[in-house]
Order: C-alpha cells, then structure tokens, then sequence
C-alpha cells in the first residue's frame, strides 16, 4: 500500500488568492456582479479572521501526473 503524501500548511496569500478567484468566477465563467477590488478585499478579511480563530489551512499536495509513454 503507497502512502499518500501529506497536506502542507497554506500560505494565507495562497488562500486569500483562492477565495478571491472563486468570488471573481463561477466555475470558467466571469462573475460581473463583484468588483475585483471587492473580492480581494473580502478574501483577505477572512483569511485574517480564520487565523485569528485558529484555524489551520492545508494545501493538498498536487496530484501525481502520469508520464505518457511511446513505445516503438
């Protein structure tokens, strides 16, 4: 049985990126209803208080790729 590799801790730029992004899209598709100055404003209070609540933020590590072989 492989182990899988563990979650590392998330920069909170990371997650104030990724809220920010989820707040400017849905799905593929521009959200117009938010400002863009709105949304990184909002991502960054709650990744302020998340920390200031204690909690932790995990990042999966990426997902393994496979490597396409050519064969002759």
């Amino acid at each position: 049985m492989t182990s899988l590799p563990l979650p590392c801790s998330a920069a909170p730029a990371e997650v104030a990126d990724a809220l920010a992004y989820a707040l400017w899209y849905d799905g593929s598709r521009r959200v117009h209803h938010i400002d863009d100055v709105m949304a990184r404003i909002t991502a960054e209070r709650l990744i302020r208080h998340l920390e200031q609540a204690g909690f932790v933020l995990m990042r999966a590590p990426p997902a393994p790729t496979m490597a396409c072989s050519t064969s002759s």
